[in-house]
């Protein structure tokens, strides 16, 4: 694996090493020691998740306040234009994001630190998504931030007006009115 640190403390960003020939690929997705080498510390991995969706549709921007989650994250089919927004008050990137494309293609990888909320827009016809999380889902401490925040202002590659998204998504919060870290 190669990894790489992004513009946001402590994300990063990991690019498998490819074994390509006539028969197709091989790589390694994820090497527990590896991944505690990169990281410092022990990430015991305790819920794996598969999400698939349609173009255009949005999810996020999603973290746990109480039973915060690190988060593995990929795309297996298609592709998504993935977001993280840093939420630790203590960190020197705490509001700020990082875009970045995630598809079957290229095969990267996202580790997402607790402390971040997350979301995904899906570029290609349909895509898979697929992670690993640090803490289980307990939907009655998942937050949402609006996924169009003035603050964030993030720039999400959409080709209509509105993105396709769930009543939670809808309800979502703006940044200055969410819980941080």
């Amino acid at each position: 694996m190669i990894v790489e640190k992004t513009k946001l403390n402590d994300l990063l960003l990991i690019k498998p090493k490819l074994y390509n020939d006539d028969r197709g690929f091989f790589y390694v997705s994820w090497n527990s020691a590896e991944l505690e080498g990169f990281i410092g510390k022990k990430n015991l991995f305790v819920q794996d998740n598969h999400s698939k969706s349609n173009k255009n549709v949005l999810r996020g921007l999603h973290y746990q306040i109480k039973y915060p989650q690190g988060k593995l994250v990929r795309t297996t089919y298609g592709s998504v234009f993935d977001v993280v927004v840093d939420l630790r008050k203590n960190s020197s990137t705490f509001g700020k994001t990082f875009e970045i494309e995630l598809s079957a293609k290229n095969k990267y990888q996202l580790w997402i630190p607790p402390g971040f909320a997350h979301g995904f827009l899906v570029l290609s016809k349909y895509a898979e998504f697929q992670y690993k999380t640090t803490n289980l889902y307990k939907p009655e401490y998942e937050k949402t931030i609006i996924w169009n925040d003035k603050i964030l202002n993030i720039n999400w590659p959409l080709e209509k007006k509105f993105p396709i998204l769930s009543d939670k998504d809808k309800k979502g919060l703006n940044f200055e009115e969410s819980e941080y870290f």
